[in-house]
């Protein structure tokens, strides 16, 4: 992929919901992220009609799971029980994918976070996702982003993968957001990958 391609995605917010994978798949969307768990106990029980109907139209499908302060561990063993459900933890899957948004979830969480992930579901490929300013003053992804580990970032500049912010880890952009229109409920981000990382960079 050269520096002028970027692969397209889209990620769903708590009870975002698209009705046509396939038109989704057909506007040339290659991958998704779906937030399914949030904190210890709350899990969307349409979750999987998402994943499964993004799978069929051949839309690379992984998890998210949006982060509370404390109990790290509990949380992605949350997370993970719905995961293996779901079955996104084979190979051509979107890695899963941690939302760090809200105040609180610490440098020290995330470590935590990531470790149990990885023993709970037996992978290695994980992505943090964060808005601009937090990768600016709060987060230090160099404590916990190895080379398994893809740092996302939201800034809604209208130029994808282009985020005007640089980290060696750093693979994926939301750009902005999508435009309302039919068949699209709730929080949608509009993606792009971040050169020189590939779909096989974020891929399980």
């Amino acid at each position: 992929m050269s520096e002028g391609e970027t692969a397209r995605g889209i990620n769903l917010s708590l009870h975002a919901t698209v009705a046509d994978w396939h038109t989704v798949r057909s506007a040339a969307v290659a991958f998704a992220s779906i937030t399914v768990t949030e904190n210890v106990n709350w899990s969307d029980s349409g979750a999987w009609r998402q994943i499964a109907a993004a799978q069929e139209a051949g839309v690379r499908a992984g998890i998210r799971h949006y982060a509370r302060p404390g109990a790290p561990q509990d949380q992605a063993e949350h997370c993970v029980r719905l995961g293996k459900q779901l079955g996104v933890f084979g190979p051509g899957s979107l890695a899963p994918a941690l939302d760090v948004e809200a105040v609180g979830v610490t440098d020290r969480f995330i470590k935590a976070w990531i470790k149990a992930v990885r023993n709970a579901a037996g992978i290695r490929r994980v992505l943090v996702y964060a808005p601009y300013d937090a990768w600016l003053h709060q987060l230090h992804p160099n404590k916990w982003a190895d080379s398994d580990v893809v740092l996302w970032v939201r800034r809604h500049n209208g130029i994808p993968g282009r985020p005007g912010w640089f980290h060696p880890r750093l693979g994926l952009h939301q750009h902005r957001a999508a435009p309302i229109a039919p068949g699209l409920d709730g929080p949608i981000g509009l993606d792009a990958l971040v050169y020189p990382f590939t779909m096989a960079d974020v891929l399980l």
